[in-house]
């Protein structure tokens, strides 16, 4: 008796025998959902920053190769025209969830005869996702999903986690970079900063997330809704984006020659 229950806290802790299916160890852990974390880990930077007028997604994503053609492969959707979605982690499932919430959007819209509010949509998304950890024919998604929407309550941010689990946000992050992304958002003033300037400190923290010791080549990817966009979810424009990511590069290096003189 005694060796079986070594082998079953063992078997637990290591995830052997209990992650074949969405079912709880004797610990109380579900080791799928726990995967669909580690994609998540792993994946391309996503930041949200809510502002005192709108909300602002980003996405930092390696060009895995230079056939690809620049800024074709979008990783932020259009929802609704007052809400967009930006998932990191497995893209095929991030593609998923965004056909779901236009799915919610238009229903919305046919029985109601007006826009989805930002937490009704949180809320189907987060329960749709959650009921995917409750079957062992499915799997649990392996993104975590950012909602940006401006209604009549006004702008909002919302995080979906892999679980099924969603909160609202001044500011969230995920993705490889994501511990560096939150320390450089606790920074910010999201009651009075503007889309504007949200879209500069966003470059900026998406160029400090970013590897120096590898040489390839990143992609931000960037959308705004808010008062500024007349309460449309639409691409930052280029020249914008152009000059917010001059404004972190020259922010970043101004950094590194403080760093310097500061060592000598």
């Amino acid at each position: 008796m005694l060796f079986t229950v070594e082998s079953d806290v063992l078997m637990s802790s290591i995830g052997t025998g209990y992650d074949l299916g969405l079912f709880f160890s004797p610990d109380g852990r579900l080791f799928q959902a726990e995967y669909a974390y580690k994609a998540v880990e792993n994946a391309s930077t996503c930041i949200g920053i809510k502002c005192k007028d709108g909300v602002i997604l980003a996405l930092d994503s390696v060009v895995t190769s230079k056939l690809l053609k620049p800024k074709a492969n979008k990783r932020i959707a259009t929802v609704d025209r007052h809400v967009g979605l930006a998932a990191t982690g497995f893209i095929p499932d991030g593609q998923h969830l965004v056909n779901r919430a236009r799915e919610e959007a238009m229903n919305w819209r046919d029985n109601y005869r007006s826009p989805i509010l930002g937490d009704t949509l949180a809320d189907r998304l987060g329960n749709y996702v959650q009921v995917f950890t409750c079957y062992s024919s499915v799997r649990p998604f392996g993104v975590m999903s950012f909602l940006s929407t401006y209604d009549k309550q006004g702008p909002h941010l919302y995080m979906i986690e892999p679980n099924g689990v969603y909160w609202g946000y001044n500011g969230a992050a995920a993705g490889k970079g994501r511990q560096v992304a939150r320390n450089e958002l606790e920074k910010l003033d999201f009651k009075n900063i503007s889309m504007k300037d949200a879209v500069k400190e966003a470059a900026k923290i998406l160029y400090t997330t970013r590897d120096e010791e590898t040489n390839k080549q990143h992609e931000i990817e960037m959308t705004w809704v808010g008062a500024e966009t007349n309460g449309m979810h639409v691409p930052v424009p280029d020249d914008l984006l152009a000059e917010a990511e001059a404004y972190a590069q020259r922010s970043i290096e101004g950094e590194d020659e403080v760093e310097d003189v500061s060592m000598q």
